[in-house]
């Protein structure tokens, strides 16, 4: 699965097309971001890529996560965010 880096000059539409792409391809996306700027245009990027694949019959849902990553020879801490269609559990 390819992470897709988003940054606080992202375009969340761009953003969006590329979750809904990866959605549809490989059946999740994961986006990684550090900074609030950065996580708000991701939480603004796949609201969006909601709205291009409900009419596809996809319901998405984010699952966040702390990740450590290596900038160079800096550790910093990313916030991950698996985005996922929701699963349907049926009534026994």
């Amino acid at each position: 699965m390819e992470t897709l880096k988003v940054s606080a000059r992202s375009k969340p539409q761009a953003v969006a097309g590329a979750i809904a792409e990866a959605i549809k391809k490989e059946g999740s996306a994961e986006v990684q971001v550090i900074g609030a700027g950065a996580l708000n245009q991701a939480v603004k990027a796949i609201a969006i890529a909601r709205g291009y694949l409900a009419p596809l019959g996809y319901d998405i849902v984010m699952t966040p996560a702390f990740t450590d990553i290596k900038i160079g020879t800096e550790e910093r801490t990313a916030i991950r965010l698996l985005v996922q269609p929701r699963r349907r559990y049926r009534k026994k």
